[in-house]
């Protein structure tokens, strides 16, 4: 009975023993594993961390580096885009139909018109052109009378006198009625208009609106100023020294005072011929290659013409993190409700105007979103979750 106890007591030993080894090695993998899954591949963020971080996403840009000159200038259009519509007679403002900034076609009323010296106007015209038409017919009575050697010459010289004036004073008045803009053939059969339309000359958008509703506008008061962007270019200068620099068809890349976060392009189309003075410098011309309609004329612009250029990879500077010696950026990709991002190492270059060269160490797909910024919170989230974990 004794030996048999002994064996008993030896197996349940060695059984335990093996066991607890077991139990030690399941748990030695299993964390292994556990540190492996989450050491430095990715941090989770909530949707209410991502809207409160103000988080954005999107793709490289392009940064010009290389050769460039430094400029500013203006936003301008061709005169032929901008016009000034003006009173023709005196008269009141009855209405007004368009605000500053309204986009309008060619032809459209802008406001209306009423005066008595409107209705008179048209009346003249009516009653003239009735009078033209009974003086029209004498004249030609008394021409073939003179002719014929029957009437006198004082009578036919007075019907000619007074139908050519006649002539005259229709015509004027004709050409007053179709500067406003109505029809006068409709005059003559008795249609007169109470309300005169002010109509818009060209299409584009109301830069400015000079009158208000009841105001008495004398004859050439300017109204309302029209500008049409569909032309608009940047008017740019370049100083004496870096004039041989530049010629038509370089690059430009610029920025504007309203919206200083995006970079736009042109191209010079046409450089000055005559300095200013005080400083020495000259005006050059560059079509805006897209984005036009955000675009308003007279806007600052500062910018850069590129002389010997080249395309990079370029991110703004928040998505970018340094830790140690290494550069890294973000990867963002949707699971479920949350976002994932994952860093990337990458190797950086040339900082122009908040926006960094990037040139990758690892692959990162074409069509990957990336974080635009808060890359140093992202960073920081990622070794405090990894420290949580170790701990």
């Amino acid at each position: 009975m004794k030996y048999i106890y002994i064996l008993i007591s030896t197996l349940f030993l060695v059984s335990c023993a093996q066991e607890e080894s077991h139990q030690h090695h399941d748990e030695h993998e299993h964390g292994h594993h556990d540190e492996h899954e989450d050491h430095g591949d990715e941090v989770h963020i909530t949707p209410l961390q991502f809207k409160n971080m103000n988080m954005k996403l999107g793709a490289f840009q392009t940064l010009d580096i290389g050769d460039y000159v430094m400029t500013n200038g203006t936003l301008e259009v061709p005169p032929q885009n901008e016009a000034s519509v003006t009173a023709i007679i005196g008269a009141n403002i009855k209405k007004i139909n368009v605000i500053e900034g309204e986009k309008v076609r060619k032809g459209q009323a802008l406001a209306y018109l009423n005066h008595p010296d409107l209705i008179k106007l048209q009346t003249d015209y009516q009653v003239k052109s009735h009078q033209l038409k009974f003086l029209e017919e004498e004249y030609n009575r008394q021409k073939r009378l003179y002719d014929e050697k029957v009437g006198s010459g004082k009578d036919y010289q007075k019907a000619s006198s007074d139908y050519f004036s006649a002539q005259g004073d229709v015509k004027g008045l004709a050409s007053q009625i179709k500067m406003l803009g109505l029809n006068t053939s409709k005059i003559k059969e008795g249609k007169i208009v109470e309300l005169v339309p002010v109509f818009s000359p060209l299409s584009g958008y109301i830069k400015k609106v000079m009158v208000k509703t009841g105001q008495y506008v004398l004859p050439q008061t300017e109204m309302f100023q029209v500008i049409n962007l569909d032309d608009i270019h940047v008017d740019l200068m370049v100083y004496e020294r870096d004039i041989a620099k530049v010629k038509e068809g370089q690059k430009v890349v610029f920025r504007t005072e309203m919206h200083p976060e995006i970079i736009r392009t042109a191209s010079i189309f046409n450089i000055g011929r005559s300095f200013e003075s005080d400083p020495k410098a000259i005006h050059l011309h560059a079509d805006i290659h897209d984005l036009k309609e955000e675009l308003l004329s007279g806007t600052y612009v500062r910018g850069k013409i590129m002389v010997n250029s080249k395309e990079a990879k370029a991110l703004p500077e928040a998505a970018v993190v340094q830790e140690g010696t290494e550069h890294f950026i973000f990867t963002a990709e949707k699971e479920g409700d949350e976002w994932s991002f994952k860093p990337k190492k990458v190797k950086i270059g040339s900082i122009d105007n908040g926006m960094v060269e990037i040139k990758p160490l690892e692959e990162i797909n074409e069509q990957a979103k990336l974080a635009l910024n808060n890359a140093y919170y992202l960073m920081a989230e990622m070794k405090k979750s990894e420290a949580e974990h170790h701990h």
